[in-house]
């Protein structure tokens, strides 16, 4: 890695958990400098303006949430149920450090990634359909598997399951009450067992 890009990664680390914390809009060049210690033509060196670093940090961030979360969905839980029911474990284990971290990036940017701010919006909508495409896809190898319904449409439940957890997240961090997302992923989990689970126990 190039002295550039060396900074340029030092730049979007440190003001990661700013921009998720203050807004994408809110943060100023000068929030940008004080919390790099940098000067703002060493900033605009790197970047072409804030939005550019803006879109940087987003994808920084949302790639974090990505890392994090796959782990549900890998090896370690073999079964297409066990993975469904590690993904609603990681956010009922980790809502304590996000919402200290300003909460979920994808929500955050989502509700200020207006006409205003186009690719931060274009981005917004990708890490969305991802996220349901592969909730979609481990939902679809287990109607493959026999685990679950197979008449069951996987896509609108994935996105039913991203709606509940960005809604419990939602009321959460504004009332400061755990309970709202924990009603959403008790819901979820009855959804799968009730609904997906052929063989429930």
């Amino acid at each position: 890695m190039s002295k550039a890009e060396k900074t340029k990664q030092f730049i979007i680390e440190k003001t990661a958990s700013l921009f998720n914390t203050k807004g994408y809009i809110s943060t100023t060049l000068s929030d940008i400098t004080e919390v790099t210690g940098l000067t703002k033509g060493s900033i605009y060196g790197n970047f072409e303006n804030k939005d550019e670093v803006a879109l940087e940090v987003y994808k920084y961030n949302a790639k974090l949430l990505k890392q994090s979360m796959s782990r549900s969905f890998s090896e370690e839980f073999p079964s297409s149920i066990d993975k469904l029911r590690a993904f609603v474990a990681f956010y009922r284990k980790n809502w304590q450090p996000v919402f200290l971290n300003g909460g979920c990036p994808l929500m955050n940017a989502a509700t200020e990634a207006d006409d205003t701010m186009p690719d931060l919006k274009n981005q917004v909508v990708k890490s969305f359909e991802e996220w349901i495409i592969k909730i979609s896809e481990v939902i679809t190898q287990g109607q493959k598997t026999g685990e679950m319904n197979e008449k069951a449409d996987a896509g609108e439940y994935a996105s039913l399951f991203v709606m509940l957890i960005e809604g419990g997240i939602l009321l959460s961090k504004t009332t400061g009450e755990e309970k709202f997302l924990n009603q959403a992923l008790d819901r979820i989990l009855s959804i799968i067992d009730k609904e997906l689970n052929k063989h429930p126990s």
